[in-house]
């Protein structure tokens, strides 16, 4: 089967340039610069990606003869979707076939592009996988993944983002991260965030959590960049009583719901260098003057009052709490 360049059109654009004067063609690059040229290169392949199995031959393969893509794209495959898909094809067999390259480093297998359910579901029926055989570099690959997942809009926010993370952990450009995933620079930004600012085994052990949206995974992630919380929330997720989620979002739900009722109290402190005492918001600040006939306290500021006349009104609860203490 004769490979198809998906980069032909750029290469014809390029030649095109090349027959025009040389002033002509350094003005047209000065304007569009190279980072147009690979945006638009890159363009080009996420459309063809979309129409790869148009017109293809399909063919039969053993699933055992399959590996996975060099990158994964969902978290779990195991969830009630797959059952559907799975009783769907047992009833009425494979309808649309799944897209195949071949293994670039292990000669007679092939790797799969998309399609991993559909593999799945025909190796645990014992049945051939119907799909699409088809060279493609790296790059191509990822886009192609990309591009057919988001077209199908099955995976959660949290499986975007991990699959973004592992994309750049593989060495891909964000340029190319976004056409697989049609996103733009602010949302790839904040993907990459939440991926890379939750704790691996919590984004392992809480899965794909397919009810959970953008805003709320943004919520998780700010609360454990405190690092106690970071600590609390894998330690949370593989006690018993995250164990007992019926599923994964309702596992995030746990997990958020236990930090947020966890979070440690800001502390007041001495200010270094003095004697004064300062909350942590600084909102007021307390002179403490010790003297050869005792101790006074001056309040500064103005949220110094309230603070004060409470204290007065407390005295007598606050000097037998004192006391108690000083008979221990």
């Amino acid at each position: 089967m004769a490979r198809k360049h998906l980069l032909a059109s750029v290469t014809a654009s390029l030649n095109a340039e090349r027959s025009q004067s040389s002033s002509e063609a350094r003005s047209e690059y000065t304007r569009k610069g190279a980072s147009r040229s690979m945006r638009q290169s890159l363009d080009e392949l996420a459309e063809s990606s979309m129409k790869m199995l148009a017109g293809e031959t399909v063919v039969s393969l053993d699933p055992a003869d399959l590996d996975s893509s060099f990158v994964a794209d969902r978290i779990d495959e195991s969830d009630e979707e797959y059952a559907q898909l799975r009783e769907a094809i047992k009833q009425s067999g494979q309808s649309t076939p799944i897209l195949v390259r071949p293994h670039p480093d292990a000669a007679g297998r092939y790797m799969i592009v998309f399609g991993h359910r559909r593999a799945k579901v025909a190796r645990e029926l014992g049945a051939l996988v119907r799909a699409v055989v088809k060279p493609l570099a790296d790059i191509e690959h990822v886009i192609a993944q990309g591009q057919e997942n988001t077209a199908r809009s099955d995976l959660s926010f949290i499986e975007k983002a991990m699959f973004a993370q592992r994309l750049l952990d593989q060495g891909m450009t964000r340029s190319t991260i976004k056409s697989a995933l049609t996103v733009d620079d602010t949302l790839l930004s904040r993907m990459l965030s939440v991926a890379g600012g939750i704790p691996k085994p919590v984004l392992s052990a809480v899965g794909a959590a397919k009810g959970v949206g953008r805003d709320r995974w943004e919520e998780l992630k700010k609360l454990v960049q405190n690092p106690t919380n970071a600590e609390r929330s894998v330690e949370f997720v593989e006690a018993d009583e995250f164990a007992k989620a019926q599923d994964s979002e309702q596992g995030f739900n746990l997990l958020l719901s236990f930090l947020k009722s966890t979070r440690t109290p800001r502390k007041a402190r001495v200010i270094p260098g003095s004697k004064d005492w300062a909350p942590e918001d600084r909102s007021l600040v307390v002179a403490v003057n010790p003297g050869a006939g005792g101790l006074s306290l001056e309040f500064k500021d103005k949220g110094a009052k309230p603070f004060g006349e409470w204290l007065a009104r407390n005295l007598d609860s606050l000097y037998e709490a004192f006391r108690k203490s000083e008979n221990r």
